[in-house]
């Protein structure tokens, strides 16, 4: 029994935060500013069901994000995680992944690999150009591929501005496809985001790593859940047939720190806590 945890994960842990803003630095159209951080999350089982379940979960997170609206962002991602099936069967995963996006949103790079129990799997690079009539993939590893994505998909980092965006201006829904160069590089998948009612500044005050932050203090989060769907099989979840791949939910601050995660892979979810936050230095805009 084996499950890819980690692509799924990147999307989870992938919602970058922001400190303050100099005020001679112009804010993006979106009013919307990312800054660096480092966060910590660790993983545990929250609740096992169905025929593939597990007996227990354990793993960590760590997330190093960087740059800026100018330069674009970078992000170094890795991931360990152990699950045990209860039958005497273990399956230890170990993700390393890279990732760069325009702050334009019309680039994005990626680069992972990610070994199974001692074993390499192939290793995933390749890039996307954001064009006219479509988004254009090139894929270098595991095998050269060109695809063409729909106009309108978005990259991880833009999926996670505009639901900031939605929750600001008060929606509480949000559909977007998403191309985050995940699995083989081959997937998009359909989004659809339910967002809560605000949390107000000092309400509800965090127990773990957002606690006593100073970034956030004065800040409003939202209880967001983002439901991810195989875009292939798009006609059947329009007719109500098809079931979420999986499905994440978080608390998610308005400068974009995310806590309390929860990860629904049918199966079985996972509960993932902020142990660690660090908030980096900002490079400024040249």
């Amino acid at each position: 029994m084996t499950y890819s945890l980690l692509p799924r994960l990147m999307l989870a842990a992938a919602l970058a935060a922001t400190a303050a803003i100099p005020a001679a630095r112009a804010l993006p159209a979106d009013g919307v500013t990312l800054a660096p951080h480092r966060a910590v999350y660790d993983l545990k089982l929250l609740k096992s069901h169905g025929t593939r379940g597990v007996a227990s979960v354990r793993g960590r997170i760590l997330y190093d994000f960087s740059g800026n609206a100018c330069d674009g962002y970078d992000l170094k991602f890795r991931q360990l995680s152990e699950l045990d099936s209860g039958e005497g069967k273990t399956v230890l995963s170990d993700l390393n992944s890279t990732t760069w996006e325009d702050a334009k949103a019309k680039a994005f790079r990626f680069s992972s690999q990610t070994r199974t129990n001692d074993k390499a799997g192939d290793p995933v690079n390749g890039e996307a150009e954001r064009r006219a009539k479509a988004v254009a993939i090139s894929l270098s590893k595991p095998k050269h591929k060109a695809l063409k994505m729909p106009p309108d998909a978005v990259f991880p980092t833009e999926h996670m501005r505009r639901i900031i965006a939605a929750a600001r201006s008060g929606q509480n829904m949000l559909e977007l496809p998403v191309y985050d160069g995940s699995e083989t590089g081959e997937k998009l998948y359909n989004t659809f985001t339910l967002i809560g009612k605000a949390i107000l500044p000092g309400a509800k005050p965090p127990a773990d790593a957002a606690a006593n932050v100073p970034a956030l203090e004065k800040l409003t989060r939202w209880p967001v859940t983002i439901s991810y769907f195989d875009k292939l099989a798009d006609s059947e979840r329009r007719k109500g047939e098809q079931t979420p791949v999986y499905v994440i939910g978080f608390e998610l601050y308005e400068n974009g720190i995310s806590r309390k995660l929860v990860l629904d892979y049918n199966d079985f979810t996972i509960e993932g806590d902020m142990t660690s936050l660090e908030m980096k230095k900002e490079k400024p805009c040249k």
